[in-house]
Parts: C-alpha cells; sequence; structure tokens
C-alpha cells in the first residue's frame, strides 16, 4: 500500500503539468510499475493529444509491460474520441493491474473503461488518493457533468478589505509573488473577467507577464451599457481574445465599432438592470470555455455570489491599512440584510504567499 501510495502521488504530479494546457479536458497522469521499478510514466500534455497512459507506454515493450501495474489518476477511456479508447491499449500490453484515482464522471465513459478492463481479465483498484483526484481536476468534473464553467472568485485586498484607495489608485495592494501567482492562475483557468468599472479605472491587459511559453485567457467584460472605451488596451493588444458581455441598452454603433477592431459581443438578458451572468456562463460553457476566473471589482463580485455562479474564492490580504470610508471594498453591490443568508465558505486553507496571506474556499 505504501508504494500504491507513492506512485499515484507521483501520477499527480505529472498530472498538474498539464495545467492550463489540456482543457477542457482533465489533468490526467499515469506511472507504470514492474517489479518495483518505473517502466514508463507520462501525462496529458495538451488538448487533443495523446493521453496520459499512451504516453508512459510509448516505447515500453510488450515484455516489460506484461505483469505490470498502472498507476492512472483517471479511469481510462473506453470510447472512440479525439485519440483510440486507451483500454484497448493496456489490454494489448497485458499489464496485470491499474490502480486508478477516480471514475471519469464523463458520461461517455463513467464505469465503461473499468469495466472494460476487468473483461480483459485486468484487476482494477479504484479510489486511491481520491480527493485529491477530484480537487485536481475540480474543473473537470464540474464542466464535464453541468457543462458550465467553473468560477473561481479572486480578489486582493488590504487588510481593512480595501481593493483600492479613495481615489480608487489600486497599484499595488498585493506584493509580486501574490501578482505572479495570479498569472499563473490566468494559465491554469481558460477566461478571465471583470466589471467595465476595472477597465475604466485600471485599464487592465488581463494578459500573462512572465518568461516563458505561457497562454493567454480569454478575456470577458462585463458592460451593461457598453461603456468600454475603443482605446482600452483589452481591445487594442488583444481584441480577437476579448468578449464584451452587454445588453440592449447598448448603443448600437458602440457595438459595430468594437466588433470592426475584431472582438466578439455577446448580448445578454437584463437581470436587476445588470447583464445576466448566469447567461453568460452557460454561453461561455457552450463554447467550450471550463472555467473563469472573476478578477474584479466589487458589483461584479457581488452580483457572481448573489446569482450562486461562484465555486470556489481565493483572497490576496496584503499588511497594509487603506481606511476611507468611500475606498471600494472587494465585495460591493447592494450587499445582504441578514446574517443567516450570508454566503458561506468550507474546507478554508490558508498559505503565505511572499508577505501576503492567501485564502482559499468553497462555496457551501
Amino acid at each position: 500500500m505504501k508504494d500504491d501510495l507513492k506512485y499515484m502521488r507521483r501520477a499527480i504530479s505529472l498530472a498538474k503539468r498539464g495545467a492550463g494546457w489540456v482543457n477542457p479536458n482533465p489533468m490526467v497522469g499515469a506511472v507504470l510499475v514492474k517489479d518495483g521499478h518505473v517502466a514508463g510514466e507520462g501525462f496529458h500534455e495538451f488538448f487533443g493529444g495523446n493521453h496520459a497512459e499512451v504516453n508512459a507506454l510509448h516505447g515500453v515493450p510488450t515484455e516489460l509491460s506484461e505483469g505490470s501495474t498502472l498507476y492512472v489518476t483517471l479511469e481510462p477511456c473506453a470510447h472512440e474520441g479525439k485519440t483510440p479508447p486507451c483500454v484497448k491499449l493496456l489490454a494489448a500490453k497485458k499489464i496485470a493491474r491499474v490502480v486508478v484515482g477516480m471514475a471519469d464522471p464523463n458520461p461517455l465513459v463513467n464505469g465503461q473503461g473499468i469495466a472494460l478492463l476487468q473483461s480483459a481479465g485486468i484487476r482494477v483498484e479504484v479510489g486511491l488518493l481520491e480527493p485529491e483526484v477530484r480537487q485536481l481536476n475540480e474543473v473537470f468534473i464540474k464542466y464535464i457533468v453541468t457543462k458550465q464553467p467553473f468560477v473561481l472568485l479572486k480578489s486582493a485586498m488590504t487588510l481593512d478589505g480595501k481593493i483600492a484607495t479613495v481615489t480608487n489608485a489600486s497599484r499595488w495592494i498585493t506584493g509580486e509573488s501574490s501578482r505572479k501567482m495570479v498569472h499563473l492562475m490566468r494559465q491554469n483557468l481558460s477566461a478571465v473577467m471583470i466589471g467595465v468599472n476595472t477597465v475604466i479605472f485600471d485599464d487592465p491587459l488581463l494578459n500573462i507577464r512572465m518568461k516563458g511559453i505561457w497562454k493567454n485567457p480569454l478575456k470577458v467584460i462585463a458592460d451593461t451599457h457598453c461603456r468600454i472605451s475603443p482605446e482600452a488596451r483589452v481591445l487594442i493588444n488583444d481584441p480577437q481574445l476579448t468578449i464584451i458581455a452587454t445588453t440592449e441598452l447598448a448603443d448600437q454603433q458602440k457595438i459595430k465599432q468594437i466588433e470592426r477592431m475584431g472582438a466578439q459581443v455577446l448580448i445578454c438578458p437584463l437581470k436587476k438592470n445588470k447583464v445576466d451572468l448566469g447567461f453568460v456562463m452557460h454561453s461561455l460553457g457552450c463554447i467550450g470555455i471550463d472555467s473563469i476566473m472573476i478578477e474584479g471589482g466589487s458589483t461584479l463580485a457581488f452580483s457572481a455570489l448573489h446569482e450562486r455562479i461562484v465555486d470556489k474564492v481565493i483572497c490576496f490580504i496584503a499588511p497594509k491599512i487603506l481606511g476611507g470610508a468611500t475606498a471600494p471594498t472587494a465585495v460591493g453591490g447592494t450587499g445582504i440584510e441578514k446574517m443567516e443568508d450570508a454566503i458561506s465558505l468550507k474546507n478554508l486553507r490558508m498559505r503565505k504567499v511572499g508577505e501576503d496571506v492567501m485564502v482559499t474556499g468553497w462555496i457551501e
């Protein structure tokens, strides 16, 4: 059992290397072990590429794989997709035992891969380190079951809860280490979303500015009246990766101007005189966007929480105090009147990131 845990942890570690590159597929890692020695390992590297099992077995002769154990974080697929079913390869390679982190929630698989392996005479064990595997693929699990994006609400605030000064200055509340982590989060998720006020006051790029090769996220701007300036950097620098979510209240000429720049415009229903965020999430899910990080501002944050579209919250708290009754807080909007109606978080986790504190929680 000790060795099983070791090899599954290695498979999880390998799976994480696919973060941001495999969406909307799951992150999967695999380790092939024969007589106590690793004979091969691999992970799902990019969307449409070989599955982890195929990469782990690549170049491994059948005489070496015969009688071996394969540790894989997610149930091997049994259906023909962009790649052939993995269960056929495992049977052909005469693998004796497969240890699976969790069954695949994809309705096209969901136990069929396990059943086919067992029918081929392969011993299958399911559920090793399942909580860790579930957290690893929380985005995939929600998206494959509901076809709705996994929504992360991220905020950066001072110790007294402010996200900007009384003059709306916000650079920089948190330290460099926290800002680097946010860039990694942008890489790992498919889209980022902000409200138009954040565009007006901060004019952010919403891209990834680190060394190396990265995949910039889709940028979604919630803008009920289409107030965004054509000079906004998200439109000037990356219009093809920008969606303006607006409503029938927007000026039609402004919409045409934005579309001519190369950005997309999504006309949404009104909900309490604002963009219907549930409609936005449904629309994004329909085009294969499996995850989105809401980065600001405070009005959008409250709307997202109030409409119950948020799955997870990450808050970076800087050791600074700004004060000011009119300085914006992390969550604004109309607020909640009764304490019993407060939005609760579960499974809270805290860690230091540079000089800041990062708090993570999941919505009840």
